[in-house]
């Protein structure tokens, strides 16, 4: 968002002007929109901010859900922004562990600020890009104990909070955030910040693990299947004797969470059972999946391939289940020909430890009928397998 487009937002004609646009579940059409908004006389340029922040906000909803309708947004700060209620589960640790005074460190829009000030911590947001603070100070307007600095970080003091969040940016030209040179501030800057204080450093899930150091809990962390984080906690808000850590919040809004000193040791491989388990990529992260094999008297297919198996049917939220109903050999021709027999017309293709595509291997299939299932493209010991199966 460029500064003009910044100062045409933020005045009375424009906020009153968004807040006139309910959002709904169909769209309104972009072109008679601005057609009729035009009609009533608003400049081009109100028109054109007011409705970049009604499509920001129509696409926010799914982090932030009603809150969304009073918040202002840019693209890439909510790109980057932590979904509400996995800020929330931010939030609550810091109160937990008694920590009041918190530094938001690269604030962005505000999400997390935001949680940590619904629960009456002060809360000092900084960032340093101008248009993005701008945000943040309207987003966090009506909580008291919550203040934006438009600042570099090296030039604001921390004398006056005892915890930090910090969510390292995107450097310019990054086109991800899972290596160390693609984030602002560096993992370096952020991790001696966090030996000085009790801190959150919020990081890409798929970042190199041996870049995690042993002073410090990794938690990974899955929203309704999707792995959006891993946070390395320390000081205060790092758990004793906990270094590995795998939360899943699932869709009916529970937080479920396995903890381990360590990187669970395997399990040895056995046969396939009646059933087969998806575990949570939270868990496979963590690598925690020993734990949960254990936990559930289930053992993997392939000392490679996370997939759990057993006999008897083990209800867990750390991993989804199926019942196996076909065990094919990796062959076309006998796939065509069993799910023709079965009638399956609607198929989810999975695959591990197969070099198969499955959107191309999709094609080759004719599915047609009314039934529906799940293939698995696996390996079971050293065999190749196709493992039809319904979900559970």
């Amino acid at each position: 968002m460029d500064t003009a487009e910044l100062r045409e937002l933020l005045t009375p004609e424009a906020l009153r002007l968004l807040d006139t646009l309910p959002l709904s579940e169909v769209p309104a059409d972009a072109v008679a929109l601005v057609t009729r908004l035009r009609k009533e006389g608003h400049p081009p340029g109100r028109v054109a901010a007011v409705l970049t922040q009604y499509r920001l906000r129509r696409k926010a909803q799914a982090k932030f859900g009603p809150f969304a309708q009073r918040m202002l947004f840019t693209e890439a700060g909510l790109e980057q922004a932590s979904r509400l209620r996995v800020a929330a589960q931010h939030a609550g640790r810091y109160a937990r562990a008694g920590l009041t005074r918190v530094a938001d460190l690269g604030c962005g829009i505000g999400g997390d600020a935001l949680a940590l000030a619904s629960l009456e911590l002060t809360v000092t947001a900084v960032e340093r890009d101008e248009a993005t603070a701008a945000i943040a100070g309207y987003n966090l307007a009506p909580f008291e104990a919550a203040r934006v600095v438009n600042a570099e970080l090296a030039d604001v003091s921390l004398d006056d909070v005892d915890a930090l969040w910090l969510d390292p940016a995107r450097r310019a030209g990054a086109r991800k955030l899972s290596r160390p040179d693609d984030w602002s501030p560096s993992l370096d800057v952020a991790l001696e910040l966090s030996r000085e204080r009790p801190a959150g450093i919020k990081l890409a899930p798929a970042m190199d693990r041996g870049l995690i150091p042993d002073s410090h809990e990794a938690q990974w962390v899955s929203d309704s299947g999707d792995v959006v984080e891993v946070v390395l906690w320390s000081g205060a808000l790092a758990r004793e004797n906990v270094r590995r850590a795998a939360l899943v919040l699932s869709a009916d809004g529970r937080a479920h969470e396995m903890t381990a000193p360590a990187d669970s040791a395997d399990v040895e491989t056995g046969p396939l059972g009646n059933y087969l388990y998806e575990p949570d990529g939270a868990v496979i992260r963590a690598r925690l999946i020993g734990d949960l094999a254990r936990r559930m008297d289930a053992h993997p297919v392939h000392p490679t391939i996370a997939y759990l198996t057993n006999d008897t049917l083990t209800a867990t939220p750390f991993a989804t289940a199926f019942r196996i109903v076909e065990r094919w050999p990796l062959t076309k021709k006998t796939i065509v020909r069993g799910l023709a027999d079965r009638g399956i017309g609607t198929l989810e293709i999975k695959k591990r430890g197969v070099d198969i595509d499955p959107a191309e291997f999709r094609k080759t299939l004719k599915l047609s009928g009314s039934g529906s299932a799940t293939l698995f493209l696996t390996r079971v010991g050293a065999e190749r397998v196709a493992l039809l199966a319904e979900r559970v």
